[in-house]
Protein backbone atom coordinates (compact mmCIF):
# COMPACT_ATOMS: atom_id res chain seq x y z
CA UNK A 1 0.00 0.00 0.00
CA UNK A 2 1.40 3.59 -0.93
CA UNK A 3 1.86 5.95 1.92
CA UNK A 4 0.77 9.25 1.00
CA UNK A 5 2.12 12.29 2.53
CA UNK A 6 1.25 15.79 2.41
CA UNK A 7 3.11 18.68 2.91
CA UNK A 8 0.63 21.87 2.14
CA UNK A 9 0.14 25.34 3.37
CA UNK A 10 -2.72 27.95 2.08
CA UNK A 11 -0.17 30.89 1.82
CA UNK A 12 2.98 29.13 0.34
CA UNK A 13 3.59 26.68 -2.40
CA UNK A 14 2.95 23.41 -1.51
CA UNK A 15 4.96 19.84 -1.77
CA UNK A 16 2.79 16.90 -2.07
CA UNK A 17 4.35 12.91 -2.08
CA UNK A 18 2.78 9.62 -2.93
CA UNK A 19 5.52 7.62 -1.26
CA UNK A 20 6.66 4.28 -2.27
CA UNK A 21 9.14 2.56 -0.15
CA UNK A 22 12.12 1.17 -1.34
CA UNK A 23 12.35 -2.52 -2.56
CA UNK A 24 15.71 -2.83 -2.90
CA UNK A 25 19.09 -0.90 -2.64
CA UNK A 26 19.18 0.40 -6.32
CA UNK A 27 20.51 3.72 -6.86
CA UNK A 28 17.62 6.73 -7.15
CA UNK A 29 17.08 9.32 -9.81
CA UNK A 30 14.97 12.50 -9.15
CA UNK A 31 14.01 14.15 -11.93
CA UNK A 32 11.73 17.51 -11.93
CA UNK A 33 9.48 17.84 -14.52
CA UNK A 34 9.24 14.26 -15.07
CA UNK A 35 5.27 13.51 -15.91
CA UNK A 36 5.07 13.64 -19.45
CA UNK A 37 7.76 14.22 -22.60
CA UNK A 38 11.60 14.54 -22.14
CA UNK A 39 11.34 14.12 -18.20
CA UNK A 40 9.05 11.13 -18.63
CA UNK A 41 11.20 9.42 -21.09
CA UNK A 42 14.27 10.11 -18.46
CA UNK A 43 12.22 8.59 -16.06
CA UNK A 44 11.47 5.63 -18.53
CA UNK A 45 15.20 4.89 -19.52
CA UNK A 46 16.21 5.01 -16.03
CA UNK A 47 14.06 2.68 -14.32
CA UNK A 48 14.44 0.30 -17.70
CA UNK A 49 18.39 0.42 -16.18
CA UNK A 50 17.39 -0.62 -12.64
CA UNK A 51 17.16 3.24 -11.08
CA UNK A 52 14.37 3.52 -8.47
CA UNK A 53 12.66 6.71 -9.98
CA UNK A 54 11.41 9.70 -8.56
CA UNK A 55 8.67 11.17 -11.30
CA UNK A 56 8.41 15.35 -9.86
CA UNK A 57 5.56 17.59 -11.56
CA UNK A 58 3.56 20.66 -10.95
CA UNK A 59 0.65 20.77 -12.63
CA UNK A 60 0.97 17.17 -14.13
CA UNK A 61 -0.35 15.47 -11.66
CA UNK A 62 -2.56 12.92 -13.50
CA UNK A 63 0.20 11.96 -15.96
CA UNK A 64 2.75 11.25 -13.43
CA UNK A 65 0.43 9.20 -11.47
CA UNK A 66 0.11 6.81 -15.12
CA UNK A 67 3.25 6.82 -15.25
CA UNK A 68 4.31 5.83 -11.29
CA UNK A 69 1.37 3.40 -11.74
CA UNK A 70 3.09 1.95 -15.13
CA UNK A 71 6.35 1.51 -13.92
CA UNK A 72 5.52 0.16 -10.60
CA UNK A 73 3.38 -2.89 -12.22
CA UNK A 74 6.81 -3.61 -13.27
CA UNK A 75 8.84 -3.96 -10.28
CA UNK A 76 6.86 -2.85 -7.33
CA UNK A 77 7.92 -0.10 -5.18
CA UNK A 78 9.94 1.46 -7.72
CA UNK A 79 8.54 4.57 -8.81
CA UNK A 80 7.35 7.40 -6.32
CA UNK A 81 5.86 10.99 -6.77
CA UNK A 82 6.43 13.96 -5.81
CA UNK A 83 4.03 17.35 -6.26
CA UNK A 84 5.86 20.57 -6.22
CA UNK A 85 5.52 24.18 -7.24
CA UNK A 86 9.62 24.91 -7.91
CA UNK A 87 8.93 28.33 -6.11
CA UNK A 88 10.03 26.09 -2.68
CA UNK A 89 13.26 27.54 -3.30
CA UNK A 90 11.99 30.53 -2.39
CA UNK A 91 10.97 29.57 0.69
CA UNK A 92 13.83 28.29 3.15
CA UNK A 93 11.53 25.87 5.36
CA UNK A 94 9.54 24.91 2.48
CA UNK A 95 12.76 24.03 0.54
CA UNK A 96 14.13 21.98 3.43
CA UNK A 97 10.90 20.27 3.58
CA UNK A 98 11.41 19.23 -0.07
CA UNK A 99 14.09 17.62 0.37
CA UNK A 100 13.07 15.49 3.58
CA UNK A 101 10.72 14.50 1.02
CA UNK A 102 13.00 13.70 -1.19
CA UNK A 103 15.01 11.76 1.00
CA UNK A 104 12.40 9.43 2.96
CA UNK A 105 11.04 8.38 -0.25
CA UNK A 106 13.83 5.65 -0.71
CA UNK A 107 16.58 6.90 1.83
CA UNK A 108 19.09 7.92 -1.02
CA UNK A 109 19.59 9.94 -3.80
CA UNK A 110 22.15 9.01 -6.54
CA UNK A 111 21.10 11.49 -10.32
CA UNK A 112 19.44 15.11 -9.59
CA UNK A 113 18.54 15.53 -12.82
CA UNK A 114 17.19 19.06 -13.49
CA UNK A 115 14.50 18.87 -16.71
CA UNK A 116 12.11 21.00 -15.32
CA UNK A 117 11.88 24.32 -17.74
CA UNK A 118 9.27 27.41 -18.61
CA UNK A 119 9.81 28.15 -22.73
CA UNK A 120 8.19 31.16 -24.10
CA UNK A 121 8.89 34.26 -26.46
CA UNK A 122 9.43 37.78 -24.47
CA UNK A 123 9.58 39.87 -26.97
CA UNK A 124 11.62 43.31 -26.58
CA UNK A 125 9.41 46.46 -24.70
CA UNK A 126 6.36 43.99 -23.57
CA UNK A 127 9.10 42.06 -21.13
CA UNK A 128 8.12 41.96 -17.36
CA UNK A 129 9.11 41.30 -14.22
CA UNK A 130 6.78 38.14 -13.89
CA UNK A 131 8.28 36.50 -17.21
CA UNK A 132 11.76 37.00 -15.73
CA UNK A 133 10.59 35.47 -12.22
CA UNK A 134 8.91 32.48 -14.27
CA UNK A 135 11.52 31.96 -16.66
CA UNK A 136 14.87 32.70 -14.32
CA UNK A 137 13.05 30.28 -11.85
CA UNK A 138 12.48 27.34 -13.37
CA UNK A 139 15.67 27.36 -15.82
CA UNK A 140 18.40 28.89 -13.48
CA UNK A 141 17.49 29.78 -10.03
CA UNK A 142 15.38 26.63 -9.02
CA UNK A 143 18.42 24.31 -10.71
CA UNK A 144 20.81 26.26 -8.38
CA UNK A 145 19.23 26.20 -5.27
CA UNK A 146 17.88 22.44 -5.49
CA UNK A 147 21.76 21.18 -6.69
CA UNK A 148 22.90 23.03 -3.20
CA UNK A 149 20.06 22.12 -0.74
CA UNK A 150 20.76 18.21 -2.48
CA UNK A 151 24.69 18.34 -2.09
CA UNK A 152 25.34 16.44 1.11
CA UNK A 153 23.30 13.70 0.11
CA UNK A 154 24.73 13.22 -3.51
CA UNK A 155 28.14 13.66 -1.73
CA UNK A 156 27.07 10.48 0.19
CA UNK A 157 26.41 8.35 -2.66
CA UNK A 158 29.10 10.14 -5.04
CA UNK A 159 26.41 11.18 -7.00
CA UNK A 160 25.45 13.18 -9.42
CA UNK A 161 23.67 16.39 -11.34
CA UNK A 162 22.46 16.92 -15.09
CA UNK A 163 21.42 19.41 -16.20
CA UNK A 164 19.48 19.84 -19.65
CA UNK A 165 20.25 23.15 -21.23
CA UNK A 166 19.50 24.24 -24.65
CA UNK A 167 22.16 24.72 -28.04
CA UNK A 168 20.41 28.06 -28.08
CA UNK A 169 22.04 28.80 -24.27
CA UNK A 170 25.60 29.73 -26.21
CA UNK A 171 25.99 32.37 -28.52
CA UNK A 172 23.23 31.27 -30.96
CA UNK A 173 19.83 32.85 -29.22
CA UNK A 174 16.33 32.63 -30.35
CA UNK A 175 15.17 35.89 -31.26
CA UNK A 176 12.43 37.29 -29.33
CA UNK A 177 13.01 34.63 -26.40
CA UNK A 178 15.97 37.43 -24.17
CA UNK A 179 14.83 35.98 -20.85
CA UNK A 180 14.63 32.40 -21.88
CA UNK A 181 18.35 32.79 -23.64
CA UNK A 182 19.38 34.49 -20.68
CA UNK A 183 18.32 31.75 -18.15
CA UNK A 184 19.42 28.96 -19.99
CA UNK A 185 22.61 30.58 -20.34
CA UNK A 186 22.97 31.23 -16.50
CA UNK A 187 21.98 27.09 -16.13
CA UNK A 188 24.71 26.50 -18.26
CA UNK A 189 27.28 28.62 -16.39
CA UNK A 190 25.49 26.69 -13.47
CA UNK A 191 27.11 23.32 -14.79
CA UNK A 192 30.05 24.96 -15.57
CA UNK A 193 30.61 26.30 -11.71
CA UNK A 194 29.25 23.56 -9.95
CA UNK A 195 31.27 20.73 -11.90
CA UNK A 196 34.53 22.58 -10.08
CA UNK A 197 32.80 23.74 -6.23
CA UNK A 198 31.04 20.17 -5.96
CA UNK A 199 34.48 17.96 -7.09
CA UNK A 200 35.33 15.26 -6.63
CA UNK A 201 32.58 13.50 -4.92
CA UNK A 202 29.65 14.94 -6.85
CA UNK A 203 29.87 15.43 -11.18
CA UNK A 204 28.05 17.89 -12.78
CA UNK A 205 27.32 17.52 -16.56
CA UNK A 206 24.69 19.46 -18.88
CA UNK A 207 22.81 18.17 -22.24
CA UNK A 208 22.04 21.13 -25.00
CA UNK A 209 18.87 19.14 -27.20
CA UNK A 210 18.31 20.96 -30.49
CA UNK A 211 14.75 19.84 -31.93
CA UNK A 212 14.36 17.02 -29.71
CA UNK A 213 10.72 17.38 -29.60
CA UNK A 214 8.09 19.61 -30.92
CA UNK A 215 5.88 22.07 -28.90
CA UNK A 216 1.88 20.34 -28.39
CA UNK A 217 0.13 20.92 -31.38
CA UNK A 218 -2.70 22.65 -29.16
CA UNK A 219 0.10 25.16 -27.43
CA UNK A 220 0.43 28.91 -28.81
CA UNK A 221 4.21 27.63 -29.32
CA UNK A 222 3.01 25.09 -32.09
CA UNK A 223 4.65 24.79 -35.30
CA UNK A 224 2.62 24.18 -38.83
CA UNK A 225 3.95 21.42 -41.38
CA UNK A 226 6.07 24.45 -43.39
CA UNK A 227 8.36 25.64 -40.05
CA UNK A 228 8.67 21.46 -39.35
CA UNK A 229 10.10 20.56 -42.89
CA UNK A 230 12.38 23.76 -42.52
CA UNK A 231 13.92 22.70 -39.08
CA UNK A 232 14.75 19.52 -40.49
CA UNK A 233 16.15 20.47 -43.50
CA UNK A 234 18.73 22.51 -40.99
CA UNK A 235 19.28 19.43 -39.38
CA UNK A 236 22.55 17.40 -40.73
CA UNK A 237 20.67 13.96 -39.75
CA UNK A 238 17.43 15.02 -41.20
CA UNK A 239 15.17 14.56 -38.57
CA UNK A 240 13.63 15.74 -35.34
CA UNK A 241 14.98 14.08 -32.76
CA UNK A 242 13.43 12.21 -30.39
CA UNK A 243 12.88 12.39 -26.36
CA UNK A 244 14.82 9.03 -26.11
CA UNK A 245 17.68 10.49 -27.61
CA UNK A 246 17.94 12.64 -24.18
CA UNK A 247 17.34 10.19 -21.98
CA UNK A 248 20.13 7.99 -23.23
CA UNK A 249 22.53 10.82 -23.10
CA UNK A 250 21.38 11.07 -19.18
CA UNK A 251 22.19 7.91 -18.74
CA UNK A 252 25.63 7.69 -20.31
CA UNK A 253 26.18 11.07 -18.18
CA UNK A 254 24.82 9.27 -14.83
CA UNK A 255 27.54 6.52 -15.13
CA UNK A 256 30.85 8.35 -16.90
CA UNK A 257 32.53 8.39 -13.67
CA UNK A 258 35.48 10.24 -15.48
CA UNK A 259 33.40 13.09 -16.76
CA UNK A 260 32.28 16.28 -15.24
CA UNK A 261 31.54 20.40 -16.60
CA UNK A 262 30.74 18.77 -20.01
CA UNK A 263 27.91 19.82 -22.21
CA UNK A 264 26.88 17.50 -24.87
CA UNK A 265 25.27 18.70 -27.66
CA UNK A 266 22.04 16.24 -28.43
CA UNK A 267 20.89 17.97 -31.81
CA UNK A 268 21.77 16.00 -34.85
CA UNK A 269 24.49 18.10 -35.80
CA UNK A 270 21.82 21.53 -36.13
CA UNK A 271 24.37 23.43 -34.12
CA UNK A 272 27.23 22.98 -36.54
CA UNK A 273 24.87 24.90 -39.00
CA UNK A 274 22.67 27.26 -36.93
CA UNK A 275 22.84 31.18 -37.40
CA UNK A 276 20.41 31.85 -34.46
CA UNK A 277 17.64 34.05 -34.74
CA UNK A 278 14.67 32.35 -35.34
CA UNK A 279 13.22 28.68 -34.42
Amino acid sequence: MAIETAVKSDTNPSVEVNNHHSYSNRPVMLVTGSAKRIGAAIIRAAHHQGYRVIIHCHRSEQQANALANELNSLHDNSAAIVVADLAIVNDDHLLIQFVQTIMDTFGRLDVLVHNASRFYPTPLNDINNVQWDELFLSNAKAPLLLSQAFLPHLQTQHGCIISLLDIHAHDKPFKHYTVYNMAKAAHRMMVQSLALDMAPYVRVNGIAPGVNILPEADSDQALDDTQQQSIIDSIPIQRIGTPDDIAHSVLYLAKASYVTGEIINVDGGRSLTLAGGNI
